[in-house]
Order: structure tokens, then sequence, then C-alpha cells
């Protein structure tokens, strides 16, 4: 009896102990940034998904932030890797590392964490890619890993009302995938995720301009040109900038001038696949439910929704009224931190 109240006694002093070594965390893993909610301290995390590695050693140089300065200037030995490619995982080993290394500055740094964690992906994911995901972040000393869609927290992110019977649809354009859903009940009715998105503007600003001006820049260089200039309908005021980068016939640095317009039709046929996602999803929307996007409009969430005139374009094509959320960049990161307060949400909203 006596060690039976002790035992009890014993784990009733281990249990803030325990909560302090296994501080949630909310995860939105993408292609192009990875941010971390800390339940009770917000967002601590919001870093480029970028880690250098010396090869001939294996050794992990820098990550994030640190990481993508060195994107383009490194020796022959370090490369800077991208693990994430089209919103999955395409380096195990490094996305293993680059986890890891968030989740402990997360909690400051302290070792002996393990956190659960709530980890949104892209729409249409198979199963061998979710089983990527949750083994990375059990490798990364998790205690318990949760998959959500992002769509789902995009649309929670952004304040749309999920729970209740109703049409929601969201359009979360992220770095490697655009994902369009109508969600009703805590439930997706229609899903679909697109391999065409941010990164994906800035290879077709490149190809753009190798073609037209034989000048091969980089990515850095096309993601300044595509948020300087990156329209998806005519602009009010033209917008011109100059940009640097090799002569491909000269082989000798070149600099010219380009204007928005140059840069729109390097990105049409881009813009024009959302549009078209967006137009299917209204297609195979039941009736009632498009009564109520109706009334609602479509919310855009992610980078890709800074697009100048994005929200016009698609306002145009389709009729309906269109809004970007809030705070479009972190609301997938926000919707999933809201679970961390909500576990009976969690279990409905989790990917089996």
């Amino acid at each position: 009896m006596r060690t039976e109240w002790a035992r009890r006694i014993s784990l009733q002093n281990l249990r803030p102990l325990a909560s302090l070594l296994s501080e949630d965390l909310a995860i939105d893993l993408g292609t192009v940034n990875t941010r971390v909610y800390a339940r009770g301290r917000g967002i601590v995390v919001n870093e480029p998904s970028a880690v250098a590695v010396d090869e001939s050693t294996g050794e992990v140089q820098a990550v994030g932030k640190e990481a993508k300065e060195m994107l383009g200037r490194t020796p022959a030995k370090i490369r800077v890797i991208k693990p994430l490619r089209d919103g999955v995982i395409a380096d195990f080993k490094v996305t293993e590392k680059m986890l890891s290394y968030f989740i402990q500055k997360a909690h400051q740094r302290r070792a002996l964490v393990h956190p659960r964690i709530v980890i949104s992906i892209p729409s249409e994911v198979t199963q061998v890619e979710k089983r990527a995901v949750t083994d990375s972040a059990y490798r990364a000393k998790a205690a318990e890993v949760h998959l959500v869609e992002q769509a789902m927290m995009a649309a929670i992110g952004t304040g749309m009302p999920v729970t209740k019977p109703g049409g929601n649809m969201v359009v979360d354009i992220g770095g490697g995938t655009t994902d369009v859903a109508v969600i009703s009940l805590c439930g997706i009715v229609y899903a679909r995720s697109l391999r065409t998105a941010g990164n994906h503007m800035d290879e077709a600003i490149m190809n753009y301009l190798r073609r037209k001006y034989n000048l091969l820049i980089g990515e850095r260089t096309a993601e300044q040109i595509k948020i300087q200039l990156g329209s998806a309908y005519a602009l009010d005021k033209p917008l011109t900038m100059e940009i640097r980068g090799r002569s491909l016939l000269e082989g000798v640095p070149k600099s010219t001038t380009i204007d928005d317009s140059e840069i729109r039709e390097a990105l049409s046929e881009c813009v024009s696949s959302v549009v078209g996602a967006i137009r299917v999803a209204l297609e195979r929307t039941p009736p009632e439910l498009s009564a109520d996007i109706c009334d609602r409009g479509i919310v855009l969430a992610g980078g890709g929704a800074l697009l100048r005139n994005l929200d016009k374009r698609i306002r145009e094509e389709t009729g309906l009224p269109v809004c970007i959320a809030d705070d479009p960049l972190c609301c997938v990161v926000l919707g999933t931190a809201k679970l961390l307060n909500d576990f009976r949400l969690l279990r409905r909203v989790t990917v089996d």
C-alpha cells in the first residue's frame, strides 16, 4: 500500500517536469520556409527550409537563414540542400537534421525535450510520403506526431467556420504546392494539391530571362524579381527593375532592365494553372456548398497569395468574391497551433 502511494506521489511530482520537457509544437513544414509554434509562446521559428552540408565529412554547417545566405556562394565541398521538394520530403536524412535543429531551437536548446508535434502536410500525399514525415519527426525526438492537411489548417488559421455545415473554399499557395480545398463540418469535401507554386514561378522567371535575354540568374534573384515585379493582372502603375546576371553568349556579368509586363508574361502559365484548379474545384463542389461559397467567397493563403492582383484575376475568372487572409504567410502554422489547445478537433482532422 505504501509502495503504491509513493508511486503516485512520485508521478505527481514528475508531471510538471514532464510538461516542461515535452512542450507541444505546431510545425508548418514548408518547401521554402518552416515555421514552428510553441504553445504559450507563439511562433518561435520562422526560417528557410535549407541546410548547408559539408559533403566531405557529412557535417551540417548551417541551417535555416544562415544556410540560405550561403546559396550560390559556397565552395565545392559545401552544398546547400533544400530537403523538401513540391511539399514532400526529398532528402530524408537532411530533413531529420533540420527538424532536430528547429525543435531544439524552439525549446531554447534543451536537449531532453520530447514534444508532441502537429505537422501540416499537403493534400494528396502518398502513404510513403506521410511515413517519411512521421519518421523524420520521431527521429528528431518527438514523443507523439499528428499529421494534418495544410488546406484545413489554412482555413482554421484564417478563422473560417470549418466546424459548421457550410461550404468554405481556401486556396493555399505555398512554395512547393498549391492546395485548393472545399471544407465543411471539419471534413474536406474536395481537395486537390497542385505541384505549381512559388518555386515554379521562380523557375519560370529564370527560364524566361534565359530565353529572351540570354541572361542566367540565380534562384534568389528570381525570387526578388517575383516579389518586386510579379503580378497576375495588369498594374495601375508600371514597374521596372534593373537585374544583373551572367550573359550566356559572352560569359561575362551583364545587367538589363525589365518591366512588370514581361514578368507577368513569364508567370502566365503558373497563374493559369492555379486559376484552372480553382475552376475545377468549383465545378466539382456539390450545389448546396456552391451556394455557400457564392456568399462567403474564396480565401487566399500562403506566400503566393501576395502576388499582386492575383485576387483580382481570380475574381474576374470566377465571378466570386475573393479575399486574402490577414496573415497569409503564417495562417497555416497558426491554424495548426489552434489544435494544440483543442485535441477533440485534432482527432477529427488528423490524417490517417
